[in-house]
């Protein structure tokens, strides 16, 4: 630098020249290098703390380029404490906060504590309700401490990717193997035991709700609730201490390890379009006071002399991802959280928001662009919900040809098919095959729809046929939250029940819905705990419920460990023949594989199906019968799906099963026991009892 600086000495705390980059602290030989973005400061200050959270010194950095505070502080060492503290200049200063308020680094990789909200320590100096941010040895930045080299993303093969979505504490809460002081924790998470059941199961992809530091939302704490699932954001680098038995990053790093170990690729949902910081009056604690009109969306209405934030996320602000220390700063997060932490890909929650420039919704957003070229993102997943609150934000099938996308249209014909509506026969067979309506043939492959029938946000399987009203008093809200179009149906009682009629209809319900996920085109996504029938009692907005309505019950009665087996059969059906994993036609030129040869839909009376059938109200029945190649230079293997979504069972008339020695029923959703669908007789003429679903396989070779 061309001028002379003059450098404040705080006791043995001596500011040194630094560096404006990297972000946030980095250990030196002299002692920490502080770089911290804050455009609209007259001052800024890093905070340093001992580890009872004591004030140790509060140091000015001096140095500026631009946008850039930084400098270096001598005697600052591994483990150090520290916050940031802001002087504003007064001029552009919109938000009501002062120096008194202690920020969280945007780039610190981990906190001392959790980060709850309290009203009365806010008021004034927020520290004593702040975290403090961690600086770390050069050793934590290490992937496993032991590898110099950085990870590259454990990737699934499309075709075999099933996404289990799970919760760190909900899996291992109440389950019996996981010791007592684990329970809850990283460390829980990848117990034995619980590697042991996902194995089983037969899933490889790993979906965990939010890692990232979070805080529940203030209106939900004020009432003695909290936010269960932590899509509520602090900071996006480092893991959430809630989730810690001691040591937040490093146990995290080892749960994400033991599963890559295991063979296991982790997905990891990502909140990027608000924070906790919510809007105007809402709290300050990072983004806020460091570069508010840089961080969030704002808009100035004519009459007001003060900018308003803009809410595309309901929940009070929203990320300006246009903007470019913003951009970096998610490129920076997902970087680290591929290289240095080793997760494989992100499900990006409300991601409409990250396609916004800066208001409207782009295909081709700059964001997107900088993910496909980035040399370590561009071979992760990339699992977009396709939409957000805002103008133009539902954007299903618009992401980046790369991308997987929640598919919602899968998810409301596959309830509403199965349990009775009307005029859906049509739609529920574009679903089965794919979706292609939305994910279109030669511009994207099948495996970009991601297919659920149940997440997170909703009912789980059990209750979605089990509850026809939501049954949300426990969120103390009067039940006014949660969604009220849930496509579930009861089957005579509201809740549960003691009826072995009402049982046996709702467990075959549940076998149907969850064998058409797993057997449909695309990549299944499976909320975790329903193979274990978990149920939320009717409660379908249970974000805010950290006890056992969330936690997976891990001990079975005869019906449940009965569903549970039949979701291990019917994953290990898809998971053994290829065919039914992915499917390549003709006619579809995204790749030149090719492994159908024939396929052809019948009515039930035998005869082919025409288009007038498909948009019959009153047809619930149809025949699919597939020939191809599960693998290269494979014998030709058919195979026959049928289906009767009546709620009475009707006749099918099929010559192409009368040749009883050749066929074999592999599933048969009817049977209580998965087994005894293989005893079934093999002829042409078959009932097929009310809400079933059958999947025939040839034994032989097919003679065209």
């Amino acid at each position: 630098m061309s001028e002379q600086i003059a450098f404040s000495v705080a006791g043995p705390y001596e500011l040194l020249p630094g560096n404006a980059m990297p972000y946030g602290a980095s250990l030196t030989e002299q002692g920490c290098n502080f770089s911290i973005y804050c455009p609209d400061a007259e001052e800024v200050f890093i905070c340093l703390f001992d580890e009872q959270e004591r004030p140790l010194a509060q140091v000015a950095l001096v140095q500026r380029i631009q946008s850039k505070w930084f400098g270096v502080i001598r005697s600052v060492k591994a483990g150090q404490l520290y916050g940031i503290r802001v002087r504003p200049k007064q001029r552009k200063q919109f938000i009501d906060f002062s120096v008194e308020k202690l920020l969280i680094d945007p780039y610190a990789k981990a906190l001392n504590r959790q980060l709850d909200w309290d009203a009365k320590a806010y008021q004034g100096d927020s520290h004593a309700m702040v975290p403090k941010c961690v600086v770390l040895s050069e050793a934590s930045h290490t992937n496993a401490q032991h590898q110099a080299a950085p990870y590259s993303p454990l990737v699934v093969p499309a075709n075999e990717r099933i996404v289990y979505e799970a919760h760190v504490k909900g899996m291992t809460m109440l389950h019996p193997d996981v010791p007592d002081e684990l329970k809850g924790t990283y460390l829980g998470a990848c117990h034995d035991s619980i590697i042991k059941h996902l194995k089983s199961l037969g899933v490889r992809s790993v979906q965990f709700l939010p890692l990232m530091s979070f805080m529940p939302e203030p209106f939900a704490a004020e009432k003695g609730l909290t936010n269960y699932w932590g899509y509520n954001p602090i900071n996006f680098f480092a893991p959430e201490p809630r989730y810690a038995f001691q040591d937040a990053l490093s146990e995290c790093k080892h749960m994400l390890k033991t599963y890559r170990d295991e063979g296991f690729e982790v997905i990891l949902d990502v909140v990027f379009n608000h924070t906790a910081e919510a809007g105007h009056h809402g709290a300050v604690l990072s983004f806020k006071g460091l570069c508010a009109s840089h961080a969030y969306l704002l808009e100035q209405n004519d009459e007001s002399d003060q900018p308003e934030f803009v809410n595309y996320s309901g929940c009070g602000n929203t990320v300006k991802v246009s903007d470019t220390y913003m951009q970096n700063l998610i490129l920076d997060a997902m970087r680290y959280w591929v290289s240095e932490m080793g997760v494989s890909g992100f499900r990006f929650d409300l991601a409409a928001t990250l396609g916004r420039e800066q208001f409207e919704f782009r295909s081709n957003a700059s964001l997107f662009k900088m993910i496909q070229q980035d040399p370590i993102l561009k071979h992760a997943v990339l699992i977009a919900e396709p939409w957000d609150i805002g103008p133009g934000g539902y954007q299903l099938g618009h992401f980046p040809a790369s991308w997987l996308e929640v598919n919602d249209k899968f998810r409301d014909c596959v309830r509403g098919f199965w349990r009775g509506d009307k005029g859906l026969k049509g739609e529920f067979a574009t679903r089965l095959m794919g979706s292609r309506d939305v994910f279109r043939k030669t511009v994207r492959p099948m495996s970009a729809s991601v297919n659920n029938v149940t997440y997170h946000d909703g009912y789980t399987l059990h209750d979605l046929v089990s509850y026809e009203q939501k049954h949300n008093l426990a969120n103390l809200e009067e039940n006014r939250d949660g969604h009220g179009h849930n496509l579930s149906r009861n089957y005579g009682v509201e809740g549960e029940t003691l009826n072995p009629e009402i049982l046996a209809i709702r467990e075959q319900q549940k076998r149907n819905m969850f064998a058409t996920l797993i057997l449909s085109q695309g990549t299944p996504h499976v909320l975790g705990g329903d193979e274990l029938s978990r149920s939320q009692k009717g409660n379908n907005n249970a974000y805010c419920q950290d006890n056992e309505l969330n936690y997976y019950n891990w001990r079975l009665n005869e019906r449940q460990q009965a569903f549970l087996d039949f979701c291990r059969y019917v994953i290990d059906l898809r998971q053994r023949h290829p065919l039914l994993q992915q499917m390549h036609f003709a006619d579809d030129q995204f790749s030149n594989q090719e492994n159908i040869e024939q396929v052809e839909w019948y009515r039930r009376d035998g005869s082919h199906t025409r288009d007038i059938d498909w948009v019959n109200h009153e047809h619930h029945c149809f025949a699919l019968h597939i020939c191809g190649r599960g693998a290269q230079h494979a014998d030709l293997e058919q195979w026959v799906y049928c289906i009767n979504s009546a709620d009475t069972a009707k006749q099918f008339t099929l010559d192409v099963l009368s040749d009883s020695a050749t066929w074999e029923c592999v599933l048969d959703t009817a049977c209580q026991q998965h087994q005894d669908c293989q005893q079934a007789p093999i002829h042409g003429l078959f009932e097929m009892p009310a809400f079933s679903l059958r999947l025939f396989k040839n034994k032989g070779k097919h003679q065209s």
